[in-house]
């Protein structure tokens, strides 16, 4: 494993030739998918080969016609269209500057790999930032063969050069993300970017977040969604730092599909502040509301993490004053003051074990050690959602769509 200098058991996921040199890709066991990498053939012991686990999978195959086509074995290759139609209608939009039907369909060579097993793009540059990705995402085929794809950070444009993307920030005209912006304060700006609206943009967007996000399902329509990108100001412009999406209707009630803070921003507490905008504008429509499940693994923690310290919030805030008097608070009260679902909410509670059974009836007790926790928590959080901050009025997206359809 070349980031750590030792040997670990990986599954060969394709193998490709390279200067008649075989190279390996493969994915450690029991390790992140972003680890994943190409290796030589110094770097595998196949004298160890566990042919148990191995027994199950066809063996690898070469190619005849193309040997820079990377190979895999039959449990490896799955159908893409969708990514793959995604990837083909962005394209020409990005071309020809028109819409186009993205419904062309791409068949895939007897023995080549399913690309979306391999990491397909280097290097990304975006802004005053070089980033590695961590997952494949379904650029343009012709970008893949340059060492690093040029982003523009206002509108997302992608460009195989420093050259192009020079020529093309002559003629950009955003200094922001498009869309309106709907919240300011300090340097932070977050944006509302409606996807039937703002197509190209929200398109690239999804192509960047796939770059990042192993489980993100790319869909050519955007239409159904809206798009909240989180940017910092400085004298340059707003430069994206991250950004959640949700559906205009959600049959779920889910107020988050998906929510990426970009690799430079990490650690910064972009991802709970963009949570925490999640449910306050579910407080603005008088909603609770819930992310779309299953959560990948990081927003699972930043989401326990969130729901951990608003419904802890609301406890500690509720505790006796110094007559005494003791709250009454219910499941259904901490849902109406946090806007988020009941279920999350006792899930929440069970977790932190403050729900016990007593005389038939099941009682919130919160604990000095609980207490003790979340405010060491909350100091660490420097920076909050300031609903007053938040200029912004709930659209009845569901009439809309269904006038719109009528047209």
């Amino acid at each position: 494993m070349q980031s750590t200098g030792k040997w670990q058991l990986a599954e060969i996921v394709a193998i490709k030739e390279v200067d008649e040199k075989r190279k390996f890709y493969v994915h450690y066991v029991d390790c992140n998918k972003r680890l994943d990498e190409w290796i030589s053939e110094d770097n595998v012991r196949l004298d160890h080969v566990d042919i148990a686990n191995a027994s199950s999978c066809a063996p690898v195959e070469s190619s005849d016609d193309n040997n820079d086509k990377p190979v895999a074995p039959q449990k490896y290759r799955k159908h893409l269209k969708e990514a793959k139609n995604f990837s083909n209608g962005n394209d020409k939009e990005q071309k020809d500057g028109k819409l186009g039907s993205m419904q062309a369909t791409v068949r895939k060579k007897k023995h080549e790999v399913d690309e979306a097993v391999v990491k397909n793009v280097q290097m990304i540059e975006l802004g005053r930032y070089r980033i590695k990705p961590w997952y494949f995402s379904p650029y343009p085929k012709e970008l893949l063969q340059v060492d690093c794809i040029y982003l523009c950070e206002f509108c997302l444009k992608y460009c195989g050069s420093r050259v192009t993307l020079g020529r093309h920030l002559t003629k950009c005209q955003l200094k922001h993300p498009p869309g309106n912006e709907i919240y300011r304060k300090d340097s932070l700006s977050i944006f509302e970017i409606d996807g039937r609206r703002n197509k190209l943009y929200a398109q690239n967007l999804c192509l960047l977040a796939k770059l990042f996000l192993d489980h993100k399902n790319l869909d050519y329509d955007v239409d159904p969604f809206l798009f909240y990108v989180m940017a910092e100001i400085d004298s340059r412009g707003l430069h994206i730092v991250g950004y959640f999406s949700k559906e205009k209707v959600s049959v779920d009630e889910n107020n988050l599909a998906c929510l990426l803070t970009l690799p430079p921003y990490q650690r910064n507490g972009y991802g709970k502040l963009l949570i925490e905008f999640s449910y306050q504008l579910s407080k603005a429509e008088g909603k609770t509301g819930s992310p779309e499940k299953p959560l990948s693994d990081l927003g699972l923690l930043s989401y326990r993490s969130y729901w951990a310290q608003a419904v802890l919030e609301v406890l500690i805030n509720q505790l006796p004053g110094p007559s005494g008097d003791r709250p009454c608070t219910t499941i259904n009260d901490i849902c109406e003051q946090t806007a988020i679902q009941k279920d999350d909410v006792i899930y929440t509670l069970k977790s932190l074990n403050l729900v016990n059974y007593i005389k038939g009836q099941h009682i919130l007790c919160i604990n000095n050690e609980a207490i003790k926790q979340h405010r060491a928590a909350m100091q660490k959080r420097k920076i909050r959602i300031d609903f007053s901050c938040l200029h912004w009025t709930p659209k009845d997206w569901s009439n809309r769509l269904m006038n719109s359809g009528k047209h």
